[in-house]
Order: C-alpha cells, then sequence, then structure tokens
C-alpha cells in the first residue's frame, strides 16, 4: 500500500464474457499485468482462441466456458478457479447482452434475455466468488455497468434497467462487504471499438453521418478501445485504489456531462441568453 504499482504476480483474475470485446480487452491488461486470468465465455470456440492467445503473449489464461445467466456455471466457474489457482483476487463481471427494439415490440424473452445476463449474471458470480474471498477477507468485484447507469434512450428498457441495477447492487455490496475487506466498484463505459459499435455503423444509412453523430457527443471526439476500459478497471483492483469502493466510474470521454452538442451550442447566436430560459 506503499502508493507504488502493485506486484500483479499471483493475482488471480477472472473475467466474464472475456471471449471478445471489453472483456477481451481487460483480460489482455490483467496479463500484460503478470495476473493469472481466468477467461470466462459461453462462447466455447472465441473462449478458447482468446485463452491462446493469452497464453502465447503473456503465458498465463485458463479458460471456463460459462453462462453467466445459470447458478450451476457461476458456481463451476468460481470452482474451477479455486481447483487451479487457490484464491479469487477479482472478479469482473462484464458479461452482457444488448439489443435495440421498441417496447411495445418486446416480450417477456426479450426482457428475461437482457436482465438474465446483463443483472442476474454479475450477481451470480459475485454470490459464488464472495463465498472464498469472505473466507480470505480479501477481493475485488468490479461490474461493468454503462453510461445508461445516468442517461439513456429510447427502445432500451431492459438494458437500462439491468446496468442500473448493476449500479445500485454495486453500492449494497460495497456496504455489506466492507467489513470483510472487500471492495465493490463499477465502471461504466461509453462508446468502444468493440462489434457493437461496427454494427451502429454498420446500421446506418450513411455510416459516416452517423459516426459523426456519435462523436460530436462525445467531448474527447473519439471511441475508445477496450484495453482503456481495461486500465480503469486495473486501477479499482489495484493497491492504488485501495480506499475506493462503491464508486461507478464513468470511461466515456465526457459522453454524459454535457447538456447538448457541443459544436453545435458554439454556433448559435446565444447573446447572453442562458440555456435554460
Amino acid at each position: 500500500m506503499n502508493g507504488l504499482p502493485m506486484n500483479w504476480k499471483g493475482h488471480v483474475a477472472i473475467v466474464t464474457g472475456a471471449a471478445s470485446g471489453i472483456g477481451a480487452g481487460i483480460a489482455d491488461c490483467f496479463a500484460e499485468a503478470g495476473a493469472e486470468v481466468v477467461v470466462a465465455d459461453v462462447n466455447e470456440g472465441l473462449g478458447a482462441q482468446v485463452t491462446a492467445e493469452l497464453q502465447q503473449r503473456h503465458g498465463v489464461g485458463l479458460f471456463v466456458k460459462t453462462d453467466v445467466s445459470s447458478a450451476a456455471d457461476c458456481r463451476r466457474l468460481m470452482d474451477e478457479t479455486l481447483a487451479t489457482y487457490g484464491q479469487i483476487d477479482t472478479l469482473v463481471n462484464n458479461a452482457g447482452v444488448n439489443f435495440v427494439k421498441p417496447t411495445l415490440e418486446m416480450d417477456e424473452a426479450d426482457w428475461d434475455r437482457v436482465v438474465d445476463v446483463d443483472l442476474k449474471g454479475s450477481f451470480l458470480c459475485s454470490r459464488y466468488a464472495l463465498e472464498a474471498m469472505v473466507r480470505r477477507r480479501s477481493g475485488n468485484i468490479i461490474n461493468i455497468a454503462s453510461v445508461h447507469t445516468v442517461a439513456t434512450l429510447p427502445a432500451a428498457a431492459p438494458y437500462a434497467a439491468s446496468k442500473g441495477g448493476v449500479d445500485m447492487m454495486t453500492r449494497s455490496m460495497a456496504i455489506e462487504f466492507a467489513p470483510h475487506g472487500i471492495r465493490v466498484n463499477a465502471v461504466s463505459p461509453g462508446l468502444t471499438d468493440t462489434q457493437i459499435w461496427n454494427d451502429i455503423q454498420d446500421a446506418a444509412e450513411d455510416a459516416d453521418m452517423a459516426r459523426q453523430h456519435w462523436l460530436d457527443n462525445i467531448p474527447l471526439a473519439r471511441v475508445q478501445t477496450p484495453r482503456e476500459v481495461g486500465k480503469v478497471v486495473l486501477f479499482l483492483a489495484g493497491d492504488q485504489s485501495s480506499y475506493i469502493t462503491g464508486a461507478n466510474i464513468f470511461s466515456d470521454g465526457g459522453m454524459t456531462i454535457q447538456l447538448t452538442n457541443r459544436e453545435r451550442f458554439a454556433s448559435r447566436s446565444l447573446e447572453g441568453v442562458a440555456p435554460h430560459d
């Protein structure tokens, strides 16, 4: 706790949804730092591939096929991690799904698909990891939430509800498990260079216009990389954040802090009129 970067050798980190996107970036950051990394994902092919790449580049990596919406799978994930490494230092609840659909076109299965993975999955993995962490009186849980915890869009009700739930679950567990030496925090990414970002552009009639629309609403005017999210996660898992718990850190390039597009606002003739007038 001397303020210097910690030694990650022997640190065991589980990352769910690590077969692609943000999860893969988080797993790579942990592996590069020297931690033992458990790649948990329902996609066996991609999960094995990412794990092989981690082993080749960093010499670490264990893949456990996991459907986080299944209590049995979540318990098995923790059991296999403990059998292999003997401890769980960090759990990153990253696995998630999303879709855009008008509320009146949704059915119960649509709602359950998102809530079961994004919210229930984070609960189940945390619940079983916490058993081991409480025994050691040490551990970190980092939940990947979203900018949808504070601002959202039409036709995204299940996702917004799930991520809002993840944020409040983070706070509740942070209070409950602080006496056991366990910290629980969240990271809320904004637009990230993943398949979802590609899908947004592909679905637009004019991809360049769609890209510019989103970039205009990000003060830093760019989309972040998965590894940039991973660096925030490493900070929260490390000694340098030893007094932080129950927090939700926004890695969003400033997306959620502005009232309106800065370029369009600056181009208006305001003549001393405040935006709320």
